[in-house]
């Protein structure tokens, strides 16, 4: 069956986007915080002035600032946001717009060359997005709006409307997530039949899997390995996100209450619980639907088995045996990572098979930044994608990326 997404215009009207200059980025450069508007972000924020005017009515944005770095880099505020032409009652020049901020934990991080977002969404909030440049996330968001990587002083902005509005497949998911955002699902009823069997209770990871798997019977692995692992994956989120959600809600309702008042404790960790389940099943999830490839296309291989020092890389080809064989030739073997996002953690997998010069890791993270791309060719380190994530990564980077059925036929021809 086809499967059904939403649109990016779901959610957003238009989005802008520049390299912050220092009198952008430094309230003692301008001794403001402001940063300098232009025609581009007058499409996306309008023409009429959104401030707290003497007297009058506070209409300045509703906005969510927002700080993405590397690892664990990732910082919200909420708060408010001015939209003016400083020189209004000038009739002698032309407009000049400013966007000014308020002074906060986000915007006491960025600095001079880091890249800003400005994203008006459905609702009039918008989003104060600040990435350093270069980062594997500014790549991430500049694929998900449509804008161009050669980004300058200058605001460039993209409307976005239901005619030019990606579909939100797996990878713009991805980055929506990272933005704390969470789609509607399409699909929700037909969902919802599916996990009905599971009640208010997670199962195993790898019946989600089967699961997911077998409510997409005309998805071949055999036919197309790079296809199938994605729109696995995404199915199987799809089903986690739909039960997290009638759990979560049924905890919710129950509520957080103790003889002392509010169980605050139990609240955070109840939070924390959700969000390191979502992390540890999709890399559950990533190795079952890995396992489910192999076995369509008679690959020989172990899962998690120990080669020397304790490591247990996720994938050995063809297998334990041959790897602590000495006679088994080097060259015949093949050792594969697998981590559904790899932020700092890709360098793990070195050490996991000494045997193996060259390592392969398969990840289902978008837009990976250069740097990241060249210290791992330089380990000797190959990143496998599937085929359509290969489009989020730079023209220079494509190249070199592996696809899946790339990976399956150099394995099979090790063991012949």
């Amino acid at each position: 069956m086809t499967m059904r997404r939403g649109l990016l215009s779901d959610h957003f009207e238009g989005v802008a986007a520049k390299r912050l200059a220092a009198v952008d980025a430094n309230p003692e450069s301008s001794n403001q915080h402001e940063v300098t508007g232009s025609q581009p972000l007058v499409r996306i924020l309008g023409d009429q002035d959104r401030k707290f005017p003497r007297g009058g009515t506070d209409d300045r944005f509703f906005a969510t600032y927002i700080w993405l770095g590397g690892e664990q880099e990732a910082v919200t505020e909420e708060g408010r946001l001015s939209w003016y032409d400083s020189r209004r009652n000038d009739e002698t020049r032309s407009a000049e717009w400013r966007l000014y901020y308020q002074s906060n934990s986000i915007t006491d991080i960025m600095k001079p060359g880091d890249v800003l977002f400005v994203a008006r969404k459905r609702d009039d909030r918008l989003l104060f997005i600040v990435t350093p440049d270069g980062s594997t996330i500014r790549n991430q968001l500049l694929w998900l709006f449509g804008m161009d990587d050669q980004l300058g002083f200058q605001f460039e902005s993209q409307e976005i409307s239901a005619d030019n509005a990606a579909e939100l497949d797996f990878a713009a998911r991805y980055i929506l997530d990272e933005l704390g955002i969470e789609p509607e699902e399409p699909e929700a009823d037909r969902l919802d039949s599916l996990i009905e069997r599971f009640r208010l209770k997670f199962p195993t990871t790898r019946v989600f899997s089967e699961l997911a798997r077998s409510s997409l019977p005309d998805v071949s692995a055999r036919d197309s390995p790079d296809d199938a692992l994605v729109l696995w994956m995404e199915r199987e989120e799809q089903l986690f996100r739909r039960l997290e959600r009638h759990i979560v809600a049924e905890r919710i309702n129950t509520g957080f209450a103790s003889d002392d008042g509010a169980d605050v404790d139990g609240f955070l960790g109840f939070s924390l619980g959700v969000q390191n389940r979502r992390k540890s099943r999709a890399g559950s999830a990533l190795e079952n639907h890995l396992e489910a490839v192999f076995n369509a296309h008679n690959i020989r291989y172990a899962r998690g088995v120990e080669t020397e020092h304790r490591n247990r890389p996720d994938f050995l080809f063809p297998g334990q045996v041959e790897y602590r064989d000495a006679d088994f030739p080097a060259a015949r073997l093949t050792m594969l990572g697998s981590k559904s996002t790899l932020k700092d953690r890709w360098r793990q997998v070195l050490s996991e098979a000494a045997r193996i010069d060259q390592k392969h890791l398969l990840t289902m993270e978008p837009g990976i930044s250069e740097n990241q791309t060249d210290e791992m060719r330089a380990k000797q380190l190959q990143l496998v994608l599937p085929r359509k994530l290969h489009e989020t990564f730079k023209v220079s980077q494509q190249a070199w990326l592996m696809d899946v059925a790339g990976f399956l036929a150099l394995v099979a021809m090790r063991q012949v």
